[in-house]
C-alpha cells in the first residue's frame, strides 16, 4: 500500500513502477470526486455518484474506504481479485483511514509512506495541479504537514520522492523483498 500527502507524486511513481514491471498492477480505487484534467475513469479511478459509492458499501464491495477532503475513496475487491488473479503484486494508494482498515485485516500488509523532498516542493505541485484556490492549498498543506509529523513513522518504509527513478527504485527493492503470495 503506498500513502502519503496529496502532491507528493504518489500516482506518478505508481505509474512509473507498473510501467517498470510485470508483476505489478494498480489497484483501481473508487472516489465521489471529479475527474482532474487527463484523468481517465477506469484507469486513474472509478469515477461515482455519493449514491453510487454508499449502495457499494452497503453491498461490502470494498477492502477498505476512507472520507478525505469531502470525498469518499475506496478499493473495490474486484480490483484486487483481478489482479491477485493473475498473480501479480496489488499496489494501492489509500488514504490513511484505508491504511488502519488494511492492517487491521491483514498485518502482513507492506506499508509505503511517499513523500516529497520538502514542503515547498508539496505546495509547488499543489499549486501545478490546478482545480483548487489558495484556501484549498492552504487546506491540503495543513493536512499535509500532519501527515509528514505523525503518519509517516506508522509504515514499514518511508520513500523520498524527489527524483522518480530512484523512488521508482527504493519501491521495486522493497517489493523484491516480500515474500511469494
Amino acid at each position: 500500500m503506498v500513502h502519503g500527502p496529496g502532491g507528493a507524486g504518489k500516482n506518478t511513481l505508481i505509474r512509473a513502477l507498473v510501467a517498470a514491471r510485470d508483476d505489478v498492477s494498480f489497484a483501481v480505487s473508487a472516489t465521489t470526486r471529479p475527474a482532474r484534467p487527463g484523468e481517465i475513469d477506469g484507469r486513474d479511478y472509478h469515477f461515482v455518484s455519493h449514491e453510487r459509492f454508499q449502495q457499494m458499501v452497503d453491498d461490502g464491495a470494498f477492502l477498505e474506504w476512507a472520507e478525505f477532503n469531502g470525498q469518499r475513496y475506496g478499493t473495490p475487491w474486484s480490483s484486487l481479485a483481478e489482479i491477485m488473479s493473475g498473480g501479480r503484486i496489488a499496489v494501492l494508494d489509500i488514504e490513511m483511514q484505508g491504511v488502519e482498515q488494511v492492517r487491521s485485516r491483514y498485518p502482513d500488509a507492506v506499508l509505503v509512506f511517499v513523500k516529497p523532498s520538502s514542503v515547498e516542493q508539496l505546495a509547488q505541485r499543489l499549486r501545478e495541479r490546478g482545480g483548487a484556490d489558495a484556501e484549498a492549498i492552504a487546506r491540503r498543506m495543513a493536512i499535509a504537514r500532519r501527515q509528514l509529523e505523525t503518519e509517516a513513522a506508522r509504515f514499514d518504509h518511508v520513500v523520498v520522492n524527489d527524483d522518480l527513478d530512484t523512488a521508482v527504485a527504493a519501491i521495486s527493492r522493497i517489493l523484491d523483498k516480500m515474500p511469494a503470495i
